[in-house]
């Protein structure tokens, strides 16, 4: 029981720690790339950014002051632990931002900006979501969607919101370039999460299906050398069982395995498809 509660309350630590670290990297993003340039990735930040040119609002003041009501509908829809989270990811996330915006932006280039920008907040962001955490803004607001229609998808109410968000930024400083360069931002945000998540290991898997199965796989293991797994199938049209060979390696192996293939059986059928992350012998592991 002992042994269960220090677990606990390690992971606690490790989450809070890592909610802090994720909202300060995505402030940095914010407050040095993108709010000096008027761009934005949607959501409440997109608001905070209207008003923060506007009105002269702190932009962090702003997101807070947003986020408060959101926070007070969504109390009771969330687990109190995402919750805790999510509220100390939006205050870290506020306080951050105004202390940064008091530093002189990396640069005014609106392209470098986008770029630079949506990369560290895509990085930030994923650090949220790994601890199961978030800054609130469309996340709280699909969750407050959801109770009145739970049919609602939580993505689609969140693409709708930045679509909107970022065609009112456009409105606002009258310029088109702000909604193409805040897209291209939104864009390596959402690429970034996407390696994160599912791993930069990209690696192809190939299939092979040959009725000389045995002599391609031992000339494969000799040569490459790469390990196979041999899947017993059928072809419907011919009615004829079959070997089919899959085998999963580095895209620079890959070229040598169709060579193989293909010298012992010119009529072998290939099927070749991306593997954005592989575990195991031979590949990444984890603990």
């Amino acid at each position: 029981m002992y042994m269960e509660e220090k677990i606990n309350i390690k992971q606690i630590i490790i989450e809070i720690l890592g909610t802090i670290l994720g909202a300060f990297v995505m402030a940095f993003g914010i407050a040095e790339f993108l709010l000096p340039n008027q761009l934005s990735t949607g959501g409440i930040s997109g608001i905070a950014t209207i008003t923060y040119y506007l009105f002269h609002i702190p932009m962090g003041t702003m997101i807070l002051i947003i986020n408060t009501p959101l926070f007070l509908f969504s109390a009771f829809q969330i687990g109190r632990s995402f919750f805790i989270k999510s509220l100390v990811g939006t205050v870290c996330l506020s306080v951050f931002i105004d202390l940064l915006d008091r530093l002189k932006p990396f640069t005014d280039d609106k392209f470098l900006a986008c770029v630079y920008g949506g990369i560290i907040i895509g990085c930030g962001t994923s650090i949220l979501l790994k601890v199961g955490s978030s800054t609130g803004g469309s996340d709280l607001i699909s969750y407050i969607a959801k109770k009145y229609k739970p049919t609602v998808k939580s993505g689609n109410i969140i693409i709708m919101i930045d679509a909107v968000i970022v065609s009112l930024n456009m409105l606002v400083f009258k310029e088109i370039e702000i909604g193409l360069y805040s897209a291209i931002a939104i864009y390596l945000m959402g690429k970034m999460i996407d390696i994160v998540f599912e791993g930069i290991y990209f690696t192809k898997m190939i299939y092979i299906i040959s009725d000389k199965s045995e002599e391609i796989s031992k000339q494969i293991k000799e040569n490459i050398p790469r390990g196979l797994t041999g899947i017993y199938g059928k072809g419907m049209y011919t009615n004829q069982d079959k070997i089919i060979l899959m085998c999963v390696a580095p895209r620079k192996d890959i070229a040598r395995i169709k060579m193989v293939a293909r010298k012992i059986d010119r009529k072998s059928f290939i099927i070749i498809t991306n593997s954005r992350e592989v575990l195991g012998l031979g590949f990444k592991t984890e603990d």
